[in-house]
């Protein structure tokens, strides 16, 4: 026995011509499905993440976006007291306060950007749950609205350079690479940890753990020249070490740029910002049903 198609069935009645278009969302796998251009499309829903990344972090807050300026500052001041003072560690002949500022700059919007990427999907289950957009915009917009919050503090950097009376170096015009390094490597990592996250509630867990200890991996509160000579290759594989010192060298005039600790870490950032892709597209499929 058969049975008449409905007159209403999608086979047998058009689609109406004022009906909005609709589209049909597949599972997918692999970086050969990685859509540049979908992400294109939803560019409006990019920067409206943005924009409500930083409306929330700042909303009801007295202080506002002087949040952004009193984490480095006060990080600054306590290491200055601890490492400048107390322990008397070396800073490449330039006054403790600016050498340590020099790098909590960068290593502020790194750790900041890696915490809140990490945080992104598990804070946005009921969009994940419910509506279809490319779920890369989610750690990627959580990155780039800590790019605000560098412009800002590197407001206080200029200041004190000024003070110290210190002139940037030619090398400065390398500095936007750095940063672009920089979003790179966090962008990756957030993207890891992220996927992993939302699967492994014990990733979130272990965020801040694994961040204090990351900071001592990267020439923060002391010079490269600390590290043996014979380590320092090993060393460089951390695209913070490159960024860190080429910041120091371009601002602070402490030595020529080590293009080979950029090149090194650009690789290293680049190979984890594509796995990076690859891992959460992979487990894109899975995020509506454990969030």
């Amino acid at each position: 026995m058969t049975t008449e198609p409905s007159p209403d069935s999608p086979a047998t009645s058009p689609r109406p011509a004022d009906t909005p278009p609709y589209k049909v969302v597949e599972a997918t796998r692999g970086w050969r499905n990685l859509d540049l251009r979908e992400l294109l499309e939803y560019r409006d829903l990019f920067f409206f993440l943005v924009w409500r990344s930083l409306k929330v972090r700042y909303a009801q807050s007295v202080l506002g976006i002087g949040w952004a300026v009193i984490q480095p500052l006060a990080q600054m001041v306590v290491y200055t007291v601890i490492f400048g003072y107390f322990v008397a560690v070396e800073s490449d002949g330039v006054p403790y306060p600016v050498f340590a500022y020099s790098a909590l700059l960068p290593w502020t919007l790194f750790s900041a950007s890696l915490t809140e990427a990490v945080d992104s999907l598990v804070a946005q289950t009921h969009l994940v749950s419910k509506i279809y957009f490319p779920r890369l915009l989610l750690p990627l917009a959580a990155v780039s609205s800590r790019l605000v919050d560098f412009a800002i503090s590197a407001v206080i950097l200029a200041a004190l350079l000024a003070w110290y009376g210190i002139r940037p170096t030619a090398a400065a015009v390398a500095l936007p690479l750095l940063v672009i390094v920089l979003v790179i490597f966090a962008s990756g990592m957030g993207m890891w940890l992220s996927a992993l996250a939302i699967q492994y509630r014990d990733a979130r867990y272990a965020m801040g753990f694994g961040v204090q200890l990351f900071m001592y991996a990267a020439p923060i509160v002391y010079p490269v020249a600390l590290v043996p000579e014979r380590f320092q290759a090993v060393y460089a594989l951390n695209p913070l070490v490159g960024v860190i010192e080429g910041f120091r060298a371009g601002l602070l005039g402490t030595g020529p740029l080590r293009w080979d600790w950029i090149t090194t870490g650009t690789v290293v950032a680049g190979f984890i910002f594509v796995s990076g892709v690859v891992y959460f597209r992979s487990k894109e499929r899975l995020f509506a049903d454990v969030a």
